[in-house]
């Protein structure tokens, strides 16, 4: 932009006033830096390393060893085992979905905070109301074509009471589960 304005105010000048400008904003860029410079804080200013993406604040961590073998189960889990159960139980209710893995789309849900449920219990967040939800979303999973899923409890869940409840009662009504402990 500035050599477009640059060149057009002067071209009523004489020829050498032209050249001068024209070696002054050979020195201008179009925006990118040649060597990526970094700014005060450690934040690129323009481009990547790559010169990939603009303005990026974050670099995403690189592999410690990008050669690393991948096993031939860690590569076809996914599509072998591809509906993954998440059980989340919090003071106040209790909820369960079905996730393929893959296309990361839930294809069952149930939670006793939804209307049809939150009606039949006198507790949304007691063993009963966990046995109630394993009930409704083996329901939910055979409407949709699911018939087996994996369950690998979160580091802080330990798999004991209402989350074994969940688990059990989604047994109990026809649904394999494939349960992942270390």
């Amino acid at each position: 932009m500035l050599k477009r304005a640059c060149s057009m105010s002067y071209t009523h000048g004489s020829e050498k006033t032209k050249l001068c400008l024209k070696a002054i904003t050979r020195h201008f860029h179009s925006g990118q830096p040649h060597s990526a410079p970094r700014s005060f804080f450690g934040v690129e200013d323009f481009l990547d390393d790559d010169n990939s993406r603009p303005y990026t604040y974050q670099k995403e961590k690189k592999s410690k060893n990008p050669n690393k073998h991948i096993s031939f189960k860690q590569r076809t889990i996914a599509y072998m085992e591809p509906f993954t159960l998440d059980v989340f139980i919090s003071k106040r209710f209790v909820s369960a979905s079905l996730t393929h893995r893959v296309t990361s789309k839930q294809v069952a849900v149930a939670g006793t905070n939804s209307k049809d449920i939150k009606a039949a219990l006198k507790s949304r967040s007691d063993i009963p109301a966990c046995l109630a939800i394993g009930k409704i979303l083996s329901e939910r999973a055979r409407e949709a074509d699911v018939y087996t899923a994996s369950y690998t409890p979160r580091e802080r869940d330990k798999f004991e009471g209402k989350i074994r409840a969940v688990v059990q009662s989604l047994i109990d009504n026809g649904l394999d589960v494939k349960i992942y402990l270390d």
